[in-house]
């Protein structure tokens, strides 16, 4: 058995990258970088209550390296009163903590020093109240970070299936890649200790590729883990197929939209193929939140079904124009190409507002034009963002476009033909003064008038000088300024 060996990390604390020249280093910028966890994950520097004298228990938690098992892949202690004693301090550091963000992240880091001292009934429950904490403040790298660390706890404890759904769950790609290849680390340790060798090894090398900067600590564990597997391999064989994502979720597939060439009709199949709503309809939508707009053919307006084809709005509503459903609410239009208000399942108006046009819904927030400007509201008519954009189109560096918010609750605007950031609650965080902005994980991308790119932090503050020839040089910078920031979960 390996000797079990705590140390300080070598190097400089996370996040103490020396700048180049036209740069600041991440921990001159905003809340992205300045987690005292050194994860430069979590978003937002938190008021801090007063504390004892000594270390801070964060920055020691975040200053250790850690020895793994060769065969458990598990961290190991050979003191562990000094966990004992972060422990009591984060406790004291907790205590008199009120708001969610700070309870959050405390209460999550107690549950990590638990799980390795293996009391594993303390890191549950903490783990547990950290995700509550958590998703009360609806931030989505904090809820991740949260959602990570008691999948780790339920992984140890052998809850294998709901730990690998939160792991799959929290690895959202507009998260920093630094921490979803943490994340992928600790999911492929739970497919390893399932005997899912497969498994565990294509999220290992998923892992070393969104590390793209060197990392000889990620490498060294990513070796370790890998001789884990093939020894495993060559005494057991590689053991089940890796499962898909949808499966890892537990996601049941809705019924299916499928043409009866007979009946001449719409109708929907179940996941193996059978009929399971009968061909009526000369129009149909996908299943949405357990929901689908249909139409008949003696009908000129849509009708809400649920997946047994019960109706629970009917054709008598009149309405010409739906759009699925996202967060509980439906947009639909009587004329189908103006005034459209929001409704839940049962057909009950929850915004009453006619909007020229709209956009779903996504964490409670959804754009809306009115008079040829847009704005926002929330779900149930709030305007949080003024009407005064020209269009919402949110780039994201994984190459997805969002009509509207991002799962972070943030949003490109357009105003003039120049580009600019707002958050959910309508703060302008980046001015519209910005031929172009593409939100990255932890900043800003934006380009300058000549065609070049950099970067600002997320509080708008500029990061790296628009003097890089493009995006790609741009992360890539990013990356090298955060290489010795890494989550602890």
């Amino acid at each position: 058995m390996l000797t079990p060996i705590i140390k300080p990390r070598r190097g400089r604390p996370a996040g103490a990258d020396q700048a180049g020249p036209g740069q600041k280093g991440p921990d001159q910028q905003g809340p992205e970088q300045k987690g005292p966890e050194g994860t430069g994950a979590e978003p937002g520097a938190d008021a801090e209550p007063a504390e004892p004298d000594g270390p801070d228990p964060e920055q020691v938690l975040s200053a250790y390296e850690w020895r793994f098992h060769h065969e458990t892949l598990r961290e190991l202690v050979d003191n562990p009163d000094d966990l004992r004693e972060i422990r009591d301090r984060l406790t004291a550091k907790l205590d008199p903590a009120t708001d969610n963000a700070t309870r959050a992240r405390l209460l999550s880091l107690r549950a990590v020093v638990s799980r390795v001292l293996g009391d594993l009934g303390k890191a549950l429950a903490d783990a547990k109240l950290a995700v509550v904490h958590a998703e009360a403040t609806g931030e989505l790298r904090r809820i991740a970070i949260a959602q990570a660390r008691l999948a780790h706890v339920l992984q140890w404890r052998g809850d294998f299936a709901e730990a690998d759904r939160l792991f799959e769950e929290a690895n959202s790609t507009e998260l920093p890649d630094r921490l979803r290849a943490t994340m992928h680390q600790h999911a492929g340790k739970s497919a390893y200790d399932q005997g899912r060798y497969m498994e565990a090894c294509n999220h290992f090398e998923k892992a070393l590729e969104l590390r793209k900067v060197e990392d000889p600590d990620l490498v060294a564990q990513t070796e370790l883990a890998l001789d884990a597997v093939f020894r495993k391999v060559a005494a057991d064989g590689w053991g089940p197929y890796p499962r898909p994502r949808d499966e890892i979720l537990q996601l049941r597939k809705p019924p299916t939209p499928a043409f009866d060439e007979q009946a001449r009709r719409w109708g929907y199949t179940d996941s193996s193929g059978a009929p399971c709503i009968p061909p009526a309809y000369a129009e149909v939508q996908p299943f949405r939140e357990g929901l689908a707009w249909v139409r008949r053919p003696q009908n000129h307006a849509w009708e809400l079904v649920d997946e047994s084809g019960q109706v629970l709005v009917p054709a008598s509503f009149g309405l010409l124009g739906v759009n699925s459903f996202a967060d509980g609410l439906a947009w639909v239009s009587q004329d189908g190409v103006a005034g459209w208000i929001a409704v839940d399942r049962f057909g009950k108006v929850a915004i009453s507002t006619g909007f020229d046009d709209v956009r779903p819904f996504r964490r409670g927030v959804a754009a809306v034009r009115r008079q040829g400007r847009w704005g926002a509201v929330d779900k149930v008519g709030r305007v949080v963002v003024k009407f005064q954009y020209d269009g919402f189109a949110t780039a994201l560096t994984d190459g997805r476009y969002i009509d509207g918010f991002s799962d972070e609750g943030l949003a490109i605007v357009d105003q003039a033909g120049r580009k600019g950031v707002v958050d959910r609650g309508g703060t302008v965080v980046v001015p519209p003064a910005h031929p172009a902005i593409v939100i990255h994980p932890v900043a800003f991308l934006v380009s300058g008038s000549g065609g070049q790119w950099g970067a600002l932090d997320r509080r708008g503050r500029p990061l790296i000088d628009p003097n890089l020839p493009s995006r790609t040089a741009v992360i890539d910078e990013i990356d090298r300024l955060l290489a010795d920031t890494k989550p602890v979960l």
